[in-house]
């Protein structure tokens, strides 16, 4: 701590300044003191000359807005903020004191962190990482100097590239050094940071966290791009249980890198919380901190007036520094010997700095950078490095880097130039909402049990099912695989199920799937096929069966429909007439079968659809004595479109014997609307806008639920007394079955698209699971309550991410399973 200046404020708002901590050439950081309370708030203060940028002014505002999306978990709240100061008053914000050293001081004074302080340091910022890529942005915030250790674990402190420029210093002409080591391969190549940009940053710092060194620091400047670029990092000295995870981390081509919750599930399952407890650092690192905790203590018990001066404390062998929680620190520890660090990067401050319009931010590009100013060496903790260059998008035409520029720079030993224009009416971006303290994002999910891939070089997973809460079993172009549910791991393959369309328990021991080739049973602990049925040995008296569509399944008894193609012989001719042609004709059947006794129950005729193909039904409602069913309307001949003159026709079968019981249109139910019956004679569909209740078969109205214009519901989810409803506004809620009185209703607030959410049930009815294109969103069943979200990075192109899958959820005891294409993670659920 230092003294204030004779220049320096004496409140923020409602806080009484106390010191000054230290300044960097961007923002100078000060120790205070609310008025009304004793505890102990770090302030962080853009420097006048700076915040009378706009540029400068929208960046630094929305990174404070980030941080205060993000709040929560590693991210410190932030107690206030710069939307509502006026331009003309410091732009500043304020964040709890919390005791902890900086990543690079940790390694300056201890060396190198053990292998379980790094899997708890990577865990806990690869959870806030997979919070702000599910915002849709980037990070973009990650250096030695912008992650906190404290106590209880990780913290994270920057959140952009004003952040992560912790290390900045004033140069002749206008313009600040900032040490940006921490470059990726697509930065380099020109292109825009992206998610996995961040996790490529997160694999540096990783190594370096484990090691003391940086993979790809190493060398000349000159080459530093090139390093990055194309070069394998050097990681021997890593420890070899996180070796694996890092190199993927550092892939070259960002669609090779893990997402950031698979990395913060490899490396603590249970949650870098779960697994700091009870202590996570060295014993001289926790030292440290607590001492400098009780230092800021004596400070703010002994505060003096706000016009007062404090005294700069007695100075010590090794000061340790108060830090700040919102952003990167400064500051030494001083125990090794002075190195130096080449700035690799240059921000350009243009010299007007305001009244007048700067140069735009492109123009601010040299095409040789500047010759660099030589610096006095002192004593740094490490290398400081960065992580990317921007975060949301609506600020990119505010702070660009030249990284065109930025590249040649490297291969010239100048560094790229971040340029902060003066944002002209035409090209700056609208201010955004200011944001409110409290997270705006919905709370973290729980940590996943485990995560599984499927394999890059196998195809995606056409069908997942749960096998009696043993197993997942994947089925595909290639056969299926079981996943074993309480580990994740793979355990066997068979190819003879490719292209099977589900996995059924056969009893306790046998797991039974549906192929096209037939019906196989396979062994549940090493997959091999314990018996097959050919479609031709399905139904003795149908030698020419089609591939079975499956229809649905009930205990042992699944249903599926087939069809075969038939010769009709011409009637004999009249006397003195030709003899006619004989015809072909498709006859298709709806089968009831016991997969366990593996035996053909009844088969009943049904309409045939297009070609020679076994029409596609689906299972409505399996009751006690009957089931219903509707065929699909893609697979309609179009007579039967006709017929049914724009309506859906469901049909009714006795489950003993399949006797056709009725065939039915309810209301002006259409026939792809969304629909699902009850055990208790109820139909539920959409009809237009609203959800209706219908009795069966009477088609009688029973109720009707209003909805908004041009938002149909999809299909609900019966439970108990309770109907779970969905519809394409991403809301979900719960409906009384025999009233159609709305309990609760809530979004899911991801963004509106043609499709209704699917939800599923936990077991246990507990947690209600909501799953589209874009997230999972998980609620209390009882009342609404959004529990938390879920989102991973998805496929990466050149534009950034894109999701090539929608999600599926899975349930199974007390585990949720979330499948997005080939990646599955665990989730634990009530």
């Amino acid at each position: 701590m230092e003294a204030l200046r004779q220049d320096d404020p004496r409140r923020f708002g409602p806080y009484t300044v106390l010191a000054r901590l230290r300044g960097t050439a961007s923002s100078v950081q000060f120790l205070v003191r609310e008025t009304a309370s004793e505890d102990a708030v770090v302030v962080t203060a853009a420097r006048p000359e700076l915040a009378a940028l706009p540029a400068f002014r929208r960046r630094f505002q929305a990174e404070a807005r980030t941080a205060d999306r993000l709040t929560g978990g590693w991210v410190q709240p932030l107690l206030g903020g710069p939307d509502d100061i006026p331009d003309e008053e410091p732009l500043w914000t304020a964040a709890p004191y919390v005791p902890a050293l900086t990543l690079a001081e940790a390694i300056e004074l201890t060396g190198p962190l053990p292998e379980r302080a790094v899997r708890i340091l990577g865990a806990g910022l690869a959870e806030t990482l997979s919070r702000m890529h599910a915002t849709g942005a980037v990070l973009q915030g990650l250096a030695p100097r912008t992650v906190l250790l404290a106590e209880d674990g990780p913290r994270l402190t920057a959140f952009g590239p004003l952040g992560a420029a912790a290390d900045a210093e004033a140069r002749p002409g206008g313009q600040l050094s900032v040490r940006l080591g921490y470059l990726t391969p697509e930065q380099v190549e020109g292109e825009e940071p992206g998610p996995a940009s961040d996790l490529f940053v997160l694999g540096l710092l990783l190594a370096y966290a484990a090691t003391g060194t940086t993979p790809l620091s190493d060398g000349p400047a000159a080459e530093g791009a090139e390093r990055i670029a194309r070069t394998a990092p050097e990681l021997g000295a890593v420890p070899e249980e996180l070796r694996g995870l890092i190199a993927r981390c550092l892939e070259k081509d960002p669609a090779d890198r893990p997402s950031a919750g698979t990395v913060a599930a490899e490396l603590a399952l249970e949650g870098a919380a779960g697994l700091a407890k009870g202590g996570w650092l060295p014993e001289a690192l926790a030292a440290a901190v607590a001492e400098q905790g009780v230092r800021v203590r004596e400070a703010v018990a002994a505060a003096a007036p706000a016009d007062a001066v404090v005294p700069a404390p007695t100075p010590a062998p090794a000061p340790l520094p108060v830090l700040d929680t919102r952003t990167a620190q400064l500051g030494d520890i001083g125990r090794h010997a002075p190195r130096t660090d080449r700035p690799t990067t240059q921000l350009s401050v243009p010299p007007e700095l305001a009244g007048r319009p700067a140069v735009p931010a492109l123009s601010g590009v040299p095409a040789v950078p500047p010759p660099m100013v030589p610096v006095a060496p002192r004593p740094l903790p490490a290398p400081t490095s960065r992580a990317g260059a921007s975060s949301p998008a609506t600020d990119r035409r505010a702070l660009l880097i030249g990284l065109a520029a930025g590249a040649a720079g490297l291969v010239v030993g100048g560094g790229g130039v971040l340029a902060l224009g003066g944002g002209g009416g035409d090209t700056a971006d609208p201010k955004p909402a200011p944001g409110h303290s409290g997270p705006t994002v919905a709370g973290l999910p729980p940590q996943p049990q485990w995560v599984y891939t499927h394999p890059a070089a196998e195809p995606a997973p056409l069908t997942a099912a749960v096998w009696n809460e043993r197993l997942l079993v994947l089925t595909g172009k290639n056969g299926a695989t079981a996943v074993d549910l309480r580990t994740g791991r793979r355990t066997w393959q068979n190819a003879d199920a490719a292209d099977a369309e589900a996995a059924l328990p056969a009893g306790k021991d046998l797991c039974f799937v549906a192929a096209p080739s037939g019906f196989l049973w396979l062994s549940p602990k090493d997959g091999k096929t314990v018996h097959r049925a050919e479609h031709a040995a399905l139904s003795p008296e149908m030698p020419k069966l089609s591939a079975p569509a499956f229809v649905g399944a009930s205990g042992p008894v699944i249903w599926f429909t087939g069809s075969e193609t038939v010769t009709v012989k011409a009637p004999p001719p009249k006397k003195g007439k030709k003899r006619g042609k004989d015809r072909q004709v498709v006859r298709a059947y709806l089968f009831a079968y016991d997969i366990v006794r593996r035996e053909q129950l009844w088969r009943t005729p049904v309409p045939a659809g297009r070609g020679t193909a076994a029409p596609v039904h689906r299972l409505i409602a399996v009751r006690q004595d009957d089931l219903v069913v509707r065929q699909s309307p893609a697979t309609l001949t179009p007579g039967d479109v006709r017929a049914a003159k724009g309506k859906a026709v469901f049909r009714s079968f006795d489950r003993r014997t399949g006797k056709a019981l009725w065939s039915k249109q309810f209301g002006t139910v259409a026939p792809d609307a969304a629909a699902m019956g009850d055990d208790r004679g109820l139909l539920y569909a959409a009809v237009g806008d609203d959800l209706q209740a219908f009795e069966t078969p009477s088609g009688k109205p029973k109720w009707t639920l209003n909805g908004t214009g041009g938002t149909p519901y999809g299909t609900p989810v019966v439970t108990g007394t309770v109907l779970h409803t969905t519809n394409r506004s991403q809301e979900v809620g719960a409906v009384e079955r025999e009233t159609g009185r709305l309990r609760w209703r809530r979004s899911t607030e991801a963004a509106i698209t043609t499709a209704a959410p699917a939800v599923t049930l936990s077991t246990t009815g507990r947690t209600l699971l909501a799953a589209d294109g874009s997230q999972v969103t998980a609620f209390a069943a009882e009342d609404g309550r959004r529990l938390w979200k879920f989102q991973d990075i998805g496929a990466q192109d050149p534009k950034g991410p894109t999701v090539t899958a929608p999600y599926r959820v899975l349930t199974a005891g007390s585990t949720a399973v979330v499948q997005r294409d080939r990646i599955f993670y665990a989730f634990p659920v009530a």
